[in-house]
């Protein structure tokens, strides 16, 4: 089969363009104007771009523009001539060719230098080499043309003239070696440099021996090629490592960014040497920190996260850990939360302290900040961070606790809630910090604002207060945050305007301000009872009895709890009777007025009967006191808490342990890896790193083969036409990130030749089709391939659908049509499973607005068995703990959340159910409900799920 044409050039065509008239075309380039011609000539180009063949216009072009000097004109006959047909059908180089190769040698001597130079650049892409061949004395001597534009294009031309047709220029690596030794321009030396490094290797190592010493000096473009030569010798020759590593490490200290992070990327790839490790993250260390783009940022970070996985380089990273953590001065959130994940990977106990005292700054810092979108998710990374520090080195808890404890008063609720996680568990854990974890969140109890915050404060200091200060404390706490009991007595007074002793409550109920009025009279005035001097009276209420007036009820339940525990531990604590029942007494009438306020009619919503429920019960146990119901308040609840504290812990050591990379041994009877036997997915380190990255570049590098026979690949296939059909075809699907590539196998059944057979597609949805496959001819039973790339901008099912149009030679008829089937391009390809937080979870639960409810259906029959199938088919991940999904219940929900590569978030709660009334054998019934920020994606995860929900039986049973 004949090569396939490259493209070059691609110019974009508008879809609503008016196909012009080839009569005109021809008068305008005749006898137009220069702005005519180079109108028409613009049109001509896009119609030959298209597909178009118009072989008559060429010697119009050659007589009536080609003698033209107009610079645009020139420019465009460059396209021009890089995309028109060279060849008649038999396959000879057309007769005109040999004049425009003259007019071509004429630009080569022309004396403006932009001429010579974008004349040199076309030839690069002529592959003809009769055309070629006259014009080489002409390039030859561009080479010493006095402009160096037109030196390093012809260059560029000697190149790729030598990689084509060697026979032309046998004495080029020669040629090219002399002009270098002679040349100072910095692009002229690297392109020259460039053609060594891949004509002759030899040559360019005999150049760069030559100037080792000076390479620090040479220009950036030229030093980039100086560092791809070093790997790529040192990669096929390892002995040479020693000759160029010195060469490298001045390179660390180059001007440019980009020299840089080559030289480190090949230093840490030729040496594994802790002083080449640290010089190498030294660098990238500095160029996080002193590049200005995120993209460049992340890329960098990326390195240095691989530089972590491999265990003998951890241990010197582990000593830049300090160095590392300069990165949070960048202001993106992402960057700040992947340097945080990795300096907690690599603290160790002599770095932590001062690791602390860094995160500690960074928390002033966020307090003192103007509050902006990301303070507040960054200063919740940051607790979470330290929350991580203090379990794995608890001596630094202490130190940790009075800087968050500052956050609880914090308008952020999210960072305020992960403080109270760290310091449940540390309370927990760390017996000697408990009564000073106490003293500090009493401290604070009075300025915190959130509901949710206040509840579980109140959960914490109800169980941890022991002595009879901290209950006493912790009681009077509680009654200035009330105010005034009972609560529904001292509302009705307020509502009628009876409170007259506004003063008196004052002194209890807030900080009181002594301030002087105009008459010179003192006066005193309540932080709670303060009002404004407008006309509608503005009510200011204290924390708890706020909440509870708004209907928040669940924290009165929260509150009767926690009044229990003290009590039940008040009694034990003191022996006076009296001071006994004085305490149950109040905490009673605690209780008791709450349950009033919320049957009373004065809040905004009323009571629940849970909440009833709950201050009920604790009324009856400070009543009773029995002696189960005291275990169960005064040592049961913290032993919940300690088991699920150990629970969490084990299932992070097993992720850990899980994650933790496993030390590669060699045993003796290993089998031995031949290069080319072995499969993409296991070659590491034998590749080449620089075909690695622009094959990643291209979006070449696919998925991982799982299968190294690759016959995977036939599952891509789709049958477009029938065996029958006078064409036949066949797709393969080849899906990469942004785009999928579909090649087009066409076989000609019949014994005709087919001339002008094209391929026409269409799409439906978000996928655009690039360009317009090329009309073929094809002979009798012969075949061909057509590629056609489809862009992909976000994810939702697409479907390509089209028809095979060709004329049969010799036949008159019209043009016969063969229509295709429809590709579906399936959304799985785009998803992967993600994880996030409960939090995160719920947050974006609550913002998503596209809900899709998808009911069960399918033949099988167990629960666990059905959610497994679930995550193999959508490719989401379970966020619900393997623990809480444990048991066989007969009833089962669970979260599970997904990401695309476009970003967009996917989230699924399945609820599902075996009816046993049914029996034993009947199907799981229920529903899942999927929310997405876009009804795309909404839609098409609940088609992909209706799909594939059934289990495939194997062949030979029957369905029960």
């Amino acid at each position: 089969m004949a090569q396939e044409q490259g493209c070059y050039t691609l110019i974009n065509v508008p879809s609503d363009t008016e196909q012009p008239n080839e009569i005109q075309i021809k008068q305008d380039l005749e006898k137009g104007d220069i702005k005519t011609k180079t109108d028409t000539l613009k049109k001509v180009i896009l119609m030959i771009l298209n597909g178009e063949k118009i072989p008559s216009l060429l010697m119009i072009v050659i007589r009536f523009v080609m003698p033209l000097q107009d610079h645009t004109i020139k420019k465009l006959l460059l396209i021009f001539w890089e995309v028109v047909p060279k060849y008649n059908p038999d396959g000879k180089l057309l007769q005109e060719m040999i004049l425009v190769c003259d007019a071509y040698r004429k630009d080569l001597q022309h004396p403006n230098e932009f001429i010579r130079g974008s004349t040199l650049r076309f030839l690069c892409k002529l592959k003809e080499p009769e055309l070629l061949e006259p014009l080489m004395p002409a390039i030859r001597a561009c080479l010493e043309h006095r402009h160096a534009y037109v030196r390093r294009n012809a260059v560029l031309a000697i190149y790729t003239i030598y990689r084509s047709h060697d026979f032309l220029i046998p004495d080029a690596p020669e040629l090219i070696a002399n002009f270098l030794e002679g040349e100072q321009d910095m692009s002229c030396k690297r392109n020259a440099f460039m053609m060594l490094i891949h004509a002759d290797q030899d040559r360019a190592l005999n150049y760069l021996s030559s100037c080792i010493d000076q390479v620090h000096t040479f220009g950036d473009i030229l030093q980039l090629v100086i560092v791809e030569l070093i790997y790529k010798v040192c990669h096929a020759n390892p002995s040479e490592r020693a000759r160029f590593i010195r060469c490298i490490y001045n390179l660390l200290n180059s001007s440019s960014p980009a020299v840089r992070y080559e030289a480190a990327g090949t230093l840490v790839t030729l040496s594994t040497a802790p002083t080449a490790i640290r010089a190498a993250a030294s660098c990238y260390i500095e160029l996080i920190v002193k590049e200005s783009d995120n993209n460049v940022k992340l890329i960098v970070l990326d390195r240095l996260i691989a530089l972590k996985e491999v265990p003998s380089h951890e241990k010197v990273l582990q000593e830049l850990v300090m160095d590392i953590l300069r990165v949070l001065s960048a202001p993106d959130l992402e960057v700040r939360k992947k340097t945080l994940n990795l300096a907690l990977d690599l603290v160790t106990s002599r770095s932590i302290e001062e690791m602390v005292l860094v995160l500690k700054k960074e928390v002033v810092k966020t307090s003192n900040a103007v509050e902006q979108e990301d303070t507040g998710k960054y200063r919740q990374l940051l607790v979470r961070s330290l929350h991580q520090c203090s379990v794995k080195f608890s001596d630094v808890a202490s130190s940790i606790i009075p800087v968050l404890m500052e956050f609880l008063s914090d308008t952020n609720e999210l960072a305020a809630l992960d403080v109270l996680v760290f310091i449940r568990e540390a309370i927990q854990r760390f017996e000697p910090l408990r009564s000073f974890i106490v003293e500090k969140l009493l401290e604070v109890f009075a300025s915190i604002k959130a509901l949710q915050i206040l509840r579980a404060a109140l959960w914490i200091l109800g169980e941890y207060c022991e002595t009879v200060d901290d209950i006493q404390a912790l009681m009077n706490e509680i009654r200035q945050s009330l105010g005034e009991i009972p609560i529904v007595d001292d509302e009705m007074k307020k509502a009628a305007g009876e409170d007259k002793g506004e003063e008196a409550e004052a002194m209890q109920s807030g900080t009181v301000q002594r301030l002087v009025t105009a008459d010179g009279t003192y006066a005193t005035q309540s932080a709670f009872s303060t009002t404004t001097s407008s006309t509608k009276k503005e009510i200011v209420r204290p924390p708890l009895r706020k909440f509870l007036m708004e209907g928040d009820f669940f924290i009165g339940a929260a509150l009767a709890t926690t009044l229990t525990k003290l009590a039940l531990r008040y009694i034990e604590a003191v022996d006076s009777p009296r001071k006994q029942n004085s305490f149950i007494a109040e905490s009673m009438l605690i209780m008791s007025t709450v349950i009033h306020l919320g049957k009373s009619g004065l809040p905004s919503k009323p009571i629940t009967d849970d909440d009833v429920d709950r201050i009920a019960l604790c009324l009856r146990v400070l009543s009773e006191r029995t002696d189960l119901l005291r275990s169960i308040f005064s040592q049961l609840c913290r032993r919940s808490l300690n088991n699920m504290l150990i629970v969490k812990a084990e299932e992070d050591k097993q992720n850990q342990q899980s994650s933790e990379r496993r030390v590669v041994k060699v045993q003796a009877d290993d089998p031995i890896n031949f290069i080319q036997l072995i499969s993409k997915n296991e070659m590491g380190v034998l590749e080449n790193q620089f075909e690695v990255t622009l094959s990643q570049a291209l979006g070449t590098t696919g998925k991982k083969e799982t299968d190294p026979s690759s016959s995977s690949k036939l599952n891509k296939v789709t049958q477009l036409t029938g065996f029958s059909d006078p064409v036949y075809a066949e797709a393969y699907v080849h899906v990469n990130q942004y785009d999928i590539v579909l090649d087009v196998l066409i076989v000609n059944q019949t014994s005709d030749t087919l001339q002008n057979l094209t391929l026409e597609l269409a799409t439906l949805g978000d996928l655009k089709l690039v360009e317009k496959p090329q009309p073929m001819t094809m002979a009798p039973h012969d075949f061909c391939n057509i590629k056609a790339n489809v862009k992909v901008a976000s994810t939702e099912n697409g479907i390509i659908f089209g028809n095979i149009v060709y004329d049969v030679s010799g036949a008159a008829s019209d043009r016969n049509c063969v229509v295709l089937n429809d590709i579906h391009i399936d959304i799985m390809d785009y998803i992967v499973p993600a994880t996030c937080t409960e939090t995160e979870f719920r947050q974006m639960w609550a913002e998503f607005e596209w809900e899709n409810k998808v009911s069960v259906n399918t033949n099988i029959i167990d629960l666990q068995e059905y959610l497994k199938h679930l995550i193999k088919t959508t490719n989401m991940k379970c966020l619900t703990p393997e623990k809480a999904l444990s048991g066989d219940c007969g009833f089962m929900a669970a979260n599970m959340y997904a990401r695309s590569i476009f970003g967009e978030d996917a989230l699924a709660n399945l609820s599902i159910e075996k009816p046993v009334h049914l029996g034993a054998d009947a199907s799981v019934i229920g529903h899942i409900r999927i929310r997405a920020k876009s009804q795309g994606m909404a839609l098409s995860l609940g088609d992909k799920i209706n799909m594939s929900q059934k289990k495939t039986l194997k062949p030979g049973t029957a369905e029960a």
